[in-house]
């Protein structure tokens, strides 16, 4: 009787709000640097620590202009069962922008004894996104370009839900569930619908005291486009003294569409954590037919755990920080 109030509170929110949006936050390959609730709100205070995540990205390295986005996390648990979090991004891609903030609220249900990590979650995030293109820069005449910075402010949100049981983990997540149109272009009227679905499902092997390993996959779908992908992933932690090392490495698919069936990444990624502290570095190389650029794109991601519990006996690393 709990769960069905819970999941028709959450859905009471959530059909007004699937009259209107557009996308806002690309998905890249975060999730594996310890940022699962990047993508997931549903992972908000879901684990014994809080955590405080900053990621830089650049695009096409060397290329004036090209695609930078920076990210700062934050998220904890209060109380037993309600997690809190906030999300603020910095999209740039030559002479368009968004910035972004976004307000999440979990609610996480035990189901059964702790140490086993039996947990059902679910999550809402409403956002507020800011968008501009800048025009005074440009020399040549056309009575459609005003030459300033136009911009215009829209709301999103997210519906997601995960459940943990020991080393099992699963995500599922409906993006840009919001549905709306733009008129930034001189009042030309851009309706879109990008619902991106999410379904994350992995398992941690971490009964081994030399090597511990995460396999997983997370597909995706993008209502409007047709387009699927699906990412192949695998991670690796070794435990040093107080220390941490871990690589993951990510092989991103496009499936379907006809453009994104051309689609390949390559991502490896490594990482430490030391203490309540982490760093990581990620490089991801695009291959196929539709190239931009032969330049990778780089990610450095900083991040700091805080008001950490007694950590349980099971569980993988997103909702068990200890090692």
């Amino acid at each position: 009787m709990k769960l069905f109030k819970i999941i028709s509170i959450c859905l009471l929110f959530i059909v007004p709000f699937t009259m209107k949006a557009q996308e806002t936050l690309p998905v890249y390959s975060d999730y594996l640097s310890d940022n699962v609730f990047l993508v997931h709100p549903s992972a908000a205070g879901i684990g014994n620590c809080g955590k405080i995540r900053f990621t830089a990205r650049n695009q096409w390295s060397g290329v004036e202009d090209a695609p930078s986005l920076q990210t700062l996390t934050a998220h904890t648990r209060l109380r037993d069962n309600i997690g809190l979090g906030v999300v603020l991004f910095n999209d740039k891609n030559g002479y368009h922008a968004q910035q972004g903030f976004e307000a999440v609220f979990a609610y996480h249900i035990n189901l059964g004894r702790i140490e086993d990590s039996n947990q059902l979650s679910f999550g809402l995030g409403l956002m507020a996104v800011n968008n501009t293109v800048d025009e005074s820069s440009f020399t040549i005449y056309d009575p459609v370009i005003s030459q300033i910075i136009q911009s215009e402010s829209y709301f999103n949100a997210d519906f997601s839900m995960a459940y943990h049981y020991k080393g099992l983990f699963t995500y599922f997540t409906a993006k840009n569930i919001m549905l709306s149109a733009r008129t930034l272009y001189d009042d030309f009227y851009e309706s879109l619908n990008l619902r991106r679905y999410l379904f994350t499902v992995g398992y941690y092997f971490g009964e081994s005291k030399s090597f511990q390993f995460e396999p997983s996959i997370m597909a995706q779908a993008v209502e409007r486009t047709g387009e699927k992908f699906v990412d192949f992933n695998m991670k690796v932690y070794k435990n040093i003294g107080e220390a941490q090392l871990w690589a993951a490495f990510s092989y991103r698919q496009g499936f379907d569409n006809a453009i994104s069936q051309e689609l390949q990444y390559f991502t490896p990624i490594i990482g430490v954590n030391y203490k309540n502290f982490m760093v990581s570095y990620t490089y991801t190389k695009q291959t196929g037919d539709v190239l931009f650029d032969e330049a990778g794109y780089n990610q450095i991601t900083l991040g700091f755990n805080f008001g950490c519990r007694t950590p349980r006996n099971s569980g993988c690393p997103n909702i068990n920080y200890a090692f």
